[in-house]
């Protein structure tokens, strides 16, 4: 007599199961996707088994996956003759974590503070989907192993599952859904046929409901272009990419040499990184000849394209080659290098085809392109041709390219030259832009962080050095000075004393060749150095990092009022003089980013107030 075995879900599995049960409300048709998928997933891998020379039970039995429904009972079953599962993978698929994908799924929801039933796909637990509607889930499965035996599980979803032995199975896994009286929709046929296809139209194996064939639609990536719709496409992105939106870009493409590829790839219309989702993982399938290599293939791309969903079917792949050895094949290598350069030359095309899409794929995806900069030399030119930002030259919000600013450049300019700023209005007052205003030269506007190691690593663009403002080589030239502006050697005189009073909180203290409206501004020692990477080094100090930061130099605007003013008061009022050099500095670091405590300035700049006012009272 068989015995039944009672066994408690892991802790996990339980919590999952609870918000399963109890918080997912909306969108329950997904778990008729969710079971279709795992189905299709197990006769995959039973395909993939037989083409590398396995030996399988029944293997006359052709893969396909069936669907039965029944009113009267109020169930929905359904049938799969796939790889199956032996009693030690059922305890682990159907009552632990075997992989990450459930402690996933419950840190987003926790991180949402909501339940949302269509986070189940990406995290790899859409057979727990079934608990939505079900009051009781009952598994019967046979493995591809011929000297295995059938093993029927069955679960209420609360505290446990019971297994037991059995014996006739064919081959694969039948689940059917005892369903709760309010999900009794699922029961009827007419239902089920539109989920299917809304969800399952290009599952790769015959899908039979209640005896009739629903997808009959080939293979969509291996169909000349010609033939689809976009509404096909549309379809076909919400199935592969588990969205209900339609895909910003799609690229469907063939190639013969170096490599046979069909490619059918996929830019979501968001960023999902963006909207709390975490690091997003590949979801491009790798096929040769319509069999499944490897799912979300590692090393397809470079990580920096991680946010593409989609195909690529290559003919050059052995069929029976190992998932794991996948990473060292240099087969995949070329088709990285392929697909790589096929989606970038896309991407260019795109900008000059249409600047609407291409201007919303800048705005969700351009931090991807800012990492494929940072860490992918090879394709590092192609990609600094991709970037976009303001202009002093151009209107706010319109974004221009590397090469029109090249295109704009003077005939004896001879570099890029580049501010970076939180905004436009500090990127227009910034003393480090004054002297480009008054020479008339253009200047890109960078206002995300990251753009500092972005163009260091870039280094250069089309022959042109890129060049940080505030460490470009130019002055003002010649401008004519105003009635009492201070001499050359009275200009050098208070740089001297400004040096002499401020002691230790500054470098070197020079006349500057660079300001035209601000008194003064810190100019970093170190040629490499900026403030923006100043501000990113103190932040990793006051972490942990003991790196020493160099001090920073002063340079001072001889012709403005407040020196002109504070050469005459140094003679006058030593110690007013030294409370207004101090305040001259906090100024420039403020202007810079680069004042972490205000406190000091604020009481000073009182007392400064204070002895103002005083002298007019």
């Amino acid at each position: 007599m068989a015995t039944t075995e009672r066994h408690h879900f892991q802790a996990e599995i339980q919590q999952l199961l609870d918000i399963v049960i109890h918080s997912l409300y909306t969108d329950k048709e997904i778990f008729v996707r969710e079971l279709i998928s795992n189905a299709a997933d197990a006769c995959e891998k039973l395909r993939f088994l037989q083409s590398s020379g396995q030996t399988v039970h029944q293997p006359e039995t052709p893969l396909a996956i069936s669907i039965k429904t029944d009113e009267k009972e109020n169930t929905i079953t359904f049938t799969d003759t796939g790889i199956g599962m032996t009693h030690g993978e059922i305890v682990e698929n159907l009552g632990t974590i075997a992989h990450s994908g459930t402690k996933a799924f419950l840190k987003q929801i926790a991180e949402e503070k909501k339940a949302d039933a269509r986070l189940i796909g990406q995290f790899g637990v859409g057979f727990y989907s079934a608990f939505m509607v079900a009051k009781k889930v009952s598994v019967f499965s046979r493995s591809w192993q011929p000297d295995e035996q059938g093993w029927h599980w069955t679960s209420e979803g609360a505290g446990g599952y019971d297994l037991e032995p059995t014996a006739d199975l064919p081959r694969g896994t039948r689940i059917t859904v005892h369903l709760k009286d309010d999900a009794k929709e699922f029961a009827r046929s007419a239902t089920v046929e539109q989920i299917i296809k809304r969800y399952s139209n290009f599952v790769q194996f015959p899908i039979e409901l209640d005896g009739k064939r629903l997808n009959t639609v080939q293979v969509i990536w291996s169909r000349a272009k010609t033939e689809i719709k976009d509404d096909d496409y549309n379809e076909f992105y919400q199935y592969v990419g588990h969205d209900h939106e339609n895909p910003l870009y799609r690229l469907h493409f063939t190639a013969d040499a170096p490599l046979a590829i069909q490619a059918l790839l996929f830019v979501p219309a968001r960023n999902f990184e963006t909207l709390g989702m975490g690091r997003v993982e590949s979801e491009v399938n790798l096929y040769c000849r319509k069999v499944l290599i490897q799912a979300r293939a590692k090393g397809l791309f470079p990580e920096w394209l991680r946010f593409l969903k989609g195909v690529v079917d290559s003919e050059d792949l052995p069929l029976n080659i190992s998932r794991e050895s996948m990473q060292d094949t240099s087969l995949l290598q070329k088709l990285n290098k392929v697909l790589t350069g096929r989606f970038l030359k896309f991407l260019e095309e795109q900008t000059e085809k249409d600047a609407a899409s291409s201007e919303k794929f800048y705005h969700e995806y351009n931090r991807f392109l800012k990492e494929g900069v940072v860490t992918d030399f090879t394709h590092k030119e192609s990609l600094g041709k991709l970037l976009r930002y303001e202009s002093s030259t151009t209107e706010r919000d319109k974004l221009t390219s590397l090469a029109e600013y090249v295109k704009r450049m003077a005939t004896d300019q001879k570099e890029i030259y580049y501010l970076l700023a939180p905004n436009r209005e500090a990127a227009e007052s910034s003393p480090y832009f004054e002297v480009f205003r008054a020479r008339n030269l253009e200047v890109l506007f960078m206002y995300d962080p990251w753009d500092e190691f972005v163009m260091e690593h870039l280094y250069d663009f089309d022959g042109k050095p890129l060049r940080a403002a505030e460490k470009a080589d130019l002055n003002v030239g010649e401008i004519e000075r105003e009635e009492g502006a201070l001499n050359e050697d009275e200009a050098k005189g208070l740089a001297k004393w400004l040096k002499d009073t401020l002691g230790d909180r500054v470098g070197e203290v020079r006349v500057s060749q660079r300001l035209v409206e601000s008194p003064a501004v810190i100019v970093e020692a170190d040629k490499h150095l900026t403030s923006t990477m100043r501000r990113i080094l103190k932040a990793a100090k006051r972490s942990g990092d003991t790196a020493e930061l160099g001090k920073q130099d002063l340079e001072i605007n001889p012709r403005h009022p407040i020196l002109l003013r504070l050469e005459k008061m140094r003679q006058e009022d030593a110690a007013l003089a030294a409370k207004v050099a101090e305040q001259v500095l906090d100024n420039a670091r403020v202007a810079a980013g680069l004042l972490d405590d205000p406190r000091a300035m604020l009481k000073r700049l009182n007392e400064l107030l204070e002895q103002v006012l005083a002298t007019k009272g």
